[in-house]
């Protein structure tokens, strides 16, 4: 194949910052890569953000996803609020909680479809309009507000043997004014109305064999707590529509597992080696900001590459799947296609902790083994379906 000029100087560029890696921890004997990427398919999106110490990935992955959704559409960049449709689930999360009497998921996590269903009743707001920050932070930081929230509404509901009060809800949403301030009023100035843009539009894809091919089922993970449905598709098939949407100028938002130890965000890259490799993952629990100056060098593990991958099909998704291997710890969105110079397939990824996050400016690269493995769910356009695939699906 043959490559550009500035392919050339890029693929260079790569190989130097992700071996460059090593000299920080020569000590480290795994601590190498030899992992250089070109790319071949790159969509427009907007810049890497950070989700700091909150538990909002699925918002991060799902707003990007949806800026690049706007530029594609109108050819116009905007900066939406991610904390709009935080604060927004976060209510709705209460009200279901509280209806089932405390047996329900309640936690910061969700899936992309949360964004779409508050869009659908609230609308988009800029980041300008609802910065969401809490007083005296710079940055997200979700740990007391996470503990608040969830101290309030499990009150409320073991108050057992007496009426609900009708006043439980106003206090909850005033819980949310006091750490993530109060959602604009005046819709004519942050808001964000876009007629070319339908959410019913988008459809979520999973793929798992305990389920009927082709039915939309609930898909039985945690941070699915609305119970909404995903069109169950063989592996194959899904791959095929994630691969069809680069060549046609979508994106991609990913929902899977990053506790694999081939997943490294530090270094740019997530593989599904056939022998063992001595890596730590990365979690939104572990992530590259939450571990303390004077110990990073002793997290730099990294592996030589490229290496031989396991082959994934229907049965091995579902056996990590069962047995809790993968699971759907975080979102992110799939950006465009590159290839290592033994000629593998990768997939470019924004994740959403931070520009300074790895050397890559917060991307990373997962090879297509891994995510034929550890995809969760993902959500497309629906015109970024093979229309000979549409009405298999349903669409």
């Amino acid at each position: 194949m043959k490559y550009s000029i500035l392919n050339l100087a890029l693929s260079f560029l790569m190989l130097f910052a992700v071996n460059g890696l090593s000299a920080q921890n020569k000590d480290t004997e795994t601590d190498k890569t030899s992992y250089g990427f070109n790319s071949k398919i790159e969509i427009p999106v907007t810049p890497v953000k950070d989700q700091h110490r909150s538990g909002t990935c699925w918002s991060f992955a799902a707003t990007s996803f949806l800026e690049a959704e706007l530029l594609r559409v109108t050819g116009d960049e905007y900066d939406l609020s991610e904390m709009f449709f935080v604060r927004y689930s976060y209510e709705n999360k209460a009200i279901d909680y509280v209806r089932r009497h405390g047996k329900a998921n309640f936690s910061p996590g969700g899936q992309a479809h949360d964004a779409f269903d508050v869009i659908r009743e609230y609308g988009m707001v800029t980041e300008k309009g609802y910065p969401g920050l809490t007083k005296g932070e710079e940055k997200h930081n979700h740990s007391e507000l996470d503990a608040v929230l969830s101290g309030f509404v499990s009150a409320v509901v073991q108050n057992k043997g007496r009426r609900l009060s009708e006043v439980w809800f106003d206090g909850f949403r005033a819980l949310l004014d006091v750490y993530m301030g109060p959602v604009p009023e005046d819709k004519s100035k942050e808001f964000v109305e876009v007629r070319k843009f339908n959410p019913d539009d988008y459809v979520e894809l999973t793929s798992y064999n305990c389920y009927e091919w082709y039915e939309k089922v609930n898909l039985q993970i945690p941070d699915n707590w609305s119970y909404s449905s995903y069109v169950n598709v063989p592996l194959d098939e899904m791959m095929e529509v994630i691969n069809y949407a680069f060549e046609n100028g979508f994106s991609v938002c990913w929902d899977g597992d990053v506790s694999s130890r081939g997943f490294s965000h530090r270094n740019g890259v997530a593989i599904v080696p056939e022998e063992k490799v001595d890596n730590m993952a990365g979690t939104e629990q572990s992530r590259w900001e939450a571990i303390p100056a004077s110990e990073r060098a002793d997290k730099l593990y990294a592996f030589e590459g490229p290496v031989p991958e396991q082959q994934i099909d229907d049965d091995a998704r579902m056996e990590v799947f069962a047995n809790y291997t993968s699971t759907d710890d975080h979102l992110m969105h799939l950006t465009g296609v590159v290839e290592d110079h033994a000629g593998n397939i990768y997939y470019k990824t924004k994740n959403s902790w931070d520009t300074d996050s790895n050397e890559m400016g917060g991307y990373l690269n997962m090879s297509e083994a891994y995510v034929r493995l550890n995809t969760v769910a993902i959500m497309v356009h629906k015109d970024a379906v093979p229309k000979h695939l549409q009405k298999k699906f349903g669409l």
